[in-house]
């Protein structure tokens, strides 16, 4: 590696009309920003160099993502406050700077994230019965045999539930990684189905290790 190389994870959040921006479209999007900020990041090489890029987990259209974390490289020591400053000026509405540090985790140390969903037309006796259900099947996408029926209710861990203005908030946690990961849409999707009642957000407020510390 490159001496003057210095490897940085930015931490953002993605809200408001963001949620509609793909993960596509949010790479292109920080590439983009980066240009504008005049930072000294490293490039790849080959005949087409682009600015090192790497979300160590992807953030689904329409969530929220209130600490998202996003890895690249500057060309010597740049100080994190600076980093964050000069990013966050040319970012556009909805996505946010909040810190930038040497990582300290690999992607593969990823084991869970932490949700915040809202339902509206429901309330916390009806998420109960939900959970409490044998089990709770949804059809999921793997890579070797396409569709497949899954029970997911042995992998949700939820950590509260709770009302509030006619709303009914569910905290959870849910398996992410390269082992298993669990869309949050499975269970907004399922819960829907089966107890009505409508969606009204979703939000990804923690990225976590498999040993249950947070990811940074």
């Amino acid at each position: 590696m490159n001496d003057e190389r210095r490897a940085v994870r930015l931490f953002f959040e993605k809200s408001g009309r963001a949620v509609y921006i793909s993960h596509l479209d949010l790479l292109r999007t920080m590439q983009r920003a980066i240009k504008r900020s005049g930072l000294p990041v490293w490039y790849s090489e080959g005949y087409n160099p682009r600015i090192y890029l790497n979300f160590p987990l992807a953030l689904p259209v329409g969530c929220e993502g209130m600490n998202e974390a996003m890895d690249l490289y500057t060309i010597g020591e740049v100080p994190a406050d600076e980093f964050v400053r000069r990013l966050g000026a040319v970012l556009p509405e909805g996505i946010y700077a909040k810190s930038a540090a040497a990582p300290v985790h690999t992607n593969k140390e990823i084991g869970s994230a932490e949700y915040e969903v809202c339902f509206e037309g429901t309330d916390e006796d009806a998420v109960r019965r939900f959970l409490d259900s044998d089990r709770i099947e949804v059809e999921k996408r793997s890579k070797k045999k396409g569709m497949i029926l899954m029970d997911i209710k042995p992998h949700v861990t939820v950590n509260g539930i709770s009302s509030r203005d006619g709303r009914t908030i569910v905290d959870m946690r849910l398996p992410a990684g390269n082992e298993l990961n669990i869309n949050a849409a499975l269970f907004t999707d399922a819960f829907i189905g089966n107890s009505g009642g409508s969606l009204l957000y979703t939000k990804r407020t923690k990225i976590l290790c498999a040993d249950g510390g947070e990811f940074k």
